[in-house]
């Protein structure tokens, strides 16, 4: 191609990687990412690798895993010697622009004690230029709002309470109510407006615009008439034990979290451990809101997608869409995207580059994951990918190809400790260096390994919800064991290789720059 390369790079917080019309889920309906995947690839087994928002984001733009980048939690800082996808665009010319957030940790060597960037997580990833920048206090959208006449309620959180006094939000539960702005003027509809107005100015110069979306992460609210979207009647209820107190009897950390939950709740005001009360009514309602909330999302992608057609730029850039974790929803009594279970690590992707009409409609069943986005996208912009990531690109199956010996599993790795509080350190009696689990799921069996609790073992042909554990079970054993020394291997072989592949030499510095397997 003559024309300009640009590249979308579209995140969702939060999508559960079911949560798909395309993948025939019973309620949500996703018209406008259907129509991407059918001109493009859809990865129905694709994956983050870590949780929270931090880690998870860490590796997608390092395309490292979380054994190697080491930002852990929400808070902990990613080592600025480690490049990204920004850095790295910049190399070939692009300027990054982010709309949105990227929840990165600032390296606090870098600045000094007072500087800003030290005080909180939700730091700008290296190398992109915020264009519009939203951290949870939501300045940019607030000011937009503010300058449309709006009345924002006092407080953090007071642009995502809900109408007062809305017909039916007794009975429907505290997710039900519309927010109090309309739907032209959503938080997603105004970063899609600003995304649009970067990219109209910029018709024969390069352009790399990531859009970083909030929803559907909680608070589940949405605006007229995406609340009434789904009828709570139609969305299917939870997977879980018969109680809260039979589910936590699977593993110790799961007992010591399920009634100590984390994470933002279902609405203001509410904790997350507070959905251990929501009543039938209720918790269909959450469910269908968050569905409404991902329709909100699939018709502002909609919009995205039609402008780029009308403005001749679709066929010379790639889309990429995508999460940096799941949610649970209910499963297992839990809310969130914390623990081992496939709903919190389990994301969507799809990817359509246009330079090939070979693999379009395509759905790929092999295992990707979120370390893979770094690579493809340095791919397509004709860049060479650092020896730091873990990943490999996945155009080969866009362009209709299925790469030779690719992963047979997915890997994911879950970080608990609270260095502040000592809270799971001290229920469990763990050091913060011991609070780690690591997975690897396969086509059929699951393990869990805990650095110092008792691992976990899943059938998933018998148990695809993973209900039962099997790893003490005496028929398993011998699998227990092989899924184990899968997990060392794996280890071993992403052990962080920075300069472990370079020589020193009397004729100067040698590299092999290739993938791992």
């Amino acid at each position: 191609m003559s024309d300009p390369l640009n590249v979308l790079f579209i995140t969702a917080d939060q999508w559960r990687g079911d949560c798909l019309s395309a993948l025939s889920h019973p309620c949500v309906k996703t018209p406008n990412l259907d129509r991407l995947a059918a001109e493009g690839a859809l990865f129905a087994r694709h994956y983050s690798q870590a949780t929270p928002c931090g880690p998870g984001r860490a590796s997608l733009y390092t395309g490292m895993y979380l054994q190697n980048h080491r930002s852990v939690v929400n808070g902990t800082p990613l080592d600025a010697r480690h490049s990204n996808v920004a850095l790295e665009a910049r190399k070939a010319g692009y300027e990054p622009a982010l709309f949105g957030y990227t929840d990165v940790s600032a390296d606090p060597r870098l600045h000094h004690p007072g500087d800003p960037a030290v005080r909180s997580y939700e730091g700008l990833l290296p190398g992109m230029t915020p264009i519009v920048l939203l951290k949870d206090d939501q300045l940019s959208w607030l000011a937009d709002l503010r300058h449309k006449g709006y009345e924002i309620p006092p407080g953090n959180k007071g642009v995502f309470l809900p109408k007062a006094n809305f017909p039916g939000a007794a009975e429907r539960g505290p997710t039900y109510a519309p927010a109090i702005y309309k739907a032209e003027d959503s938080n997603t509809a105004f970063l899609t407006g600003e995304a649009i107005k970067y990219i109209a100015v910029r018709r024969d110069r390069p352009w790399f615009a990531h859009i970083s979306y909030l929803a559907p992460h909680p608070h589940f609210i949405v605006p007229e008439p995406y609340h009434d979207l789904y009828d709570p009647a139609d969305v299917p209820f939870p997977r879980r034990a018969a109680s809260p107190e039979q589910e936590a009897r699977q593993h110790p950390w799961l007992a010591q979290y399920l009634f100590s939950q984390e994470g933002t709740g279902a609405s203001v005001g509410l904790t997350t451990s507070d959905s251990l009360k929501f009543t039938e009514s209720e918790l269909r309602q959450v469910r269908a809101t968050y569905y409404a909330m991902m329709s909100e999302v699939d018709d502002q992608i909609g919009r995205l997608i039609d402008f780029l057609k009308a403005e001749g730029q679709y066929d010379r850039t790639l889309i990429v869409f995508t999460s940096d974790h799941g949610e649970q929803l209910g499963d297992h009594w839990l809310f969130g995207k914390y623990g081992y279970f496939d709903q919190s690590f389990h994301i969507p992707l799809i990817l359509r580059d246009p330079r090939t009409e070979t693999g379009r409609g395509r759905r790929i069943d092999a295992f990707t994951e979120n370390v893979d986005i770094m690579p493809t996208i340095l791919e397509w912009l004709g860049l060479k990918v650092p020896n730091q990531c873990d990943g490999l690109s996945l155009l080969p199956f866009c362009h209709g190809t299925d790469p030779g010996d690719w992963r047979r599993e997915a890997h994911w790795e879950y970080d608990f400790r609270d260095v502040l509080e000592r809270k799971y350190e001290s229920a469990l009696g763990l050091t913060p260096d011991q609070c780690a689990m690591n997975v690897i799921r396969g086509e059929r069996y699951k393990y869990v390994h805990f650095t110092s609790l008792p691992p976990l073992f899943f059938d998933l042909e018998q148990d695809p919800m993973e209900f039962t554990n099997l790893a003490g079970d005496p028929d398993y054993r011998d699998l227990v064991l092989e899924y184990a020394g899968k997990m060392l291997s794996w280890r071993m072989n992403h052990d962080e290789r920075r300069l472990t592949n370079t020589m020193l030499t009397p004729t100067g510095s040698v590299e092999h720059n290739g993938p791992r397997r």
